[in-house]
């Protein structure tokens, strides 16, 4: 007797700016190269072009912006849309923001850092400002995280790296795109290697 196949792991997806994180990931869904189901965008803010795709794929898409709350209300806003709609994993791809993780779902948040944490991670380090930083120090690699995320920036349990060279002709944009390479293929793996256990362990 064969045992039942497995459901696709019900993500809920953070994003704050292009959804370009978001849109690799709709499409290896679609390709059947990653089992997993998005069943909803939640952006800090409405005017991103991650929106625009959530909704041409047809996922319900939530608008919660952390302007006038507190860490706590905005925390509790977004998990509760996360609760509503049962996501076994929730995912940051581009979001910005501090958030408390409720203890319902400790250990299935996480996120994708464009650097090799601990390095160059932490308030203020996302986007170019990670790589300007990279260059400037003179390193000879770079690279992504993939962690969980806890109550403070980019300081989870590191679950899976991936690592890019840096070219003595490097500028931010050339490193910025050999580097998003990479976490185009670390996320979808951690969210692979998540569905197989069942747990971030």
């Amino acid at each position: 007797m064969t045992s039942p196949a497995r459901q696709p792991l019900r993500l809920a997806v953070l994003i704050s700016g292009s959804g370009r994180t978001l849109d690799n990931l709709l499409e290896l869904i679609r390709a059947g190269r990653l089992a997993a189901a998005v069943e909803a965008v939640i952006s800090s803010r409405g005017d991103v072009r991650g929106v625009r795709i959530a909704e041409a794929a047809d996922v319900p898409v939530r608008v919660v912006s952390p302007q006038g709350t507190t860490t706590a209300e905005f925390s509790q806003a977004i998990f509760g849309i996360c609760q509503s709609h049962r996501a076994d994993l929730v995912v940051m791809a581009g979001f910005l923001h501090l958030v408390a993780v409720p203890p319902a779902f400790a250990g299935r948040v996480i996120n994708i850092h464009p650097s090799l944490l601990p390095a160059f991670g932490g308030k203020g380090f996302h986007g170019m400002h990670v790589h300007r930083a990279v260059l400037d120090r003179g390193c000879t690699v770079s690279g992504c995280t993939v962690h969980l995320v806890d109550d403070e920036y980019d300081h989870g349990r590191i679950l899976l790296q991936k690592t890019v060279p840096v070219l003595p002709d490097d500028t931010p944009d050339s490193l910025a795109a050999r580097v998003f390479a990479a976490e185009c293929e670390a996320l979808p793996e951690a969210i692979a290697r998540f569905a197989a256990s069942g747990t971030s362990s």
